[in-house]
């Protein structure tokens, strides 16, 4: 298995934004340790809790992470696999994210501990939604499920099944599920599912899709990505946090 080490990727990535320096952030989450990254622009800023795809916490996550804190966000990149796992095979992609989606229960308390990390660092987490790329997205809407207290979440191609055994009737702030019409792998089957569940349970929620856009369509450089349905959806997204988050901007 090939695994690199943040601290190896971010020798090279890490750099002042909106007059802030990012951080590599070395945490434990039930005496396992764990590396994220922490970017906070201006004391009090809002926080978006950043969950990354299935291979780890790469340059992709923290890019955005640095877009965000250019428009005045504070921003935490969770690791959800552990120090220095960032598995770049599909095989050993699919293991660590089935492993947690096996273990539910770890993957709310790995979320948790993000969060505190966060509020550790010194951000404002009464002031905060969660977001995530494909299996952060389906973490991020684990993490509503949970009951956790933030203003909202955001799954960009995330996962959208509910496992068996759970619903979002403890689920606390606004859903904006991110979609592509033409994600073969989670349907639009999937996508109407929830959208019927969410209603039944009365979660104040908005869901967009995108046609031609495949599952990951905002993945720089791949060739899923899809400029027009990254552009219009990272749009909404920042349109989102504006209305949703206390600013003073």
């Amino acid at each position: 298995m090939k695994y690199i080490t943040i601290m190896m990727m971010l020798a090279f990535m890490t750099a002042s934004t909106a007059g802030a320096s990012g951080m590599i952030v070395k945490y434990t989450v039930n005496d396992r340790p764990y590396e994220g990254y922490f970017i906070m622009p201006k004391a009090k800023a809002p926080l978006v809790l950043l969950v990354h795809d299935w291979d780890g916490l790469t340059d992709y996550e923290i890019k955005r992470a640095n877009m965000l804190a250019d428009i005045g966000y504070a921003v935490f990149a969770a690791d959800l696999f552990g120090a220095g796992i960032r598995p770049t095979e599909v095989a050993d992609k699919q293991q660590h994210t089935g492993a947690l989606y096996k273990d539910r229960r770890k993957m709310r308390e790995l979320l948790d501990g993000a969060l505190k990390t966060a509020k550790e660092k010194g951000a404002d987490t009464g002031n905060a939604v969660a977001m995530g790329y494909c299996f952060g997205g389906a973490a991020v809407l684990e993490l509503s499920r949970s009951g956790t207290d933030l203003k909202g979440f955001i799954s960009f191609h995330g996962g959208l099944e509910t496992p068996k055994g759970q619903d979002y009737s403890k689920a606390k702030g606004k859903l904006l599920i991110l979609h592509g019409t033409a994600d073969g792998s989670i349907t639009m089957a999937h996508f109407a599912a929830l959208a019927n569940e969410l209603e039944t349970a009365g979660i104040g929620h908005e869901m967009i899709t995108y046609s031609g856009a495949p599952h990951a369509f905002t993945v720089f450089g791949s060739d899923r990505y899809r400029q027009d349905a990254d552009l219009k959806s990272w749009k909404r997204f920042t349109e989102f946090l504006d209305e949703t988050l206390q600013t003073d901007r």
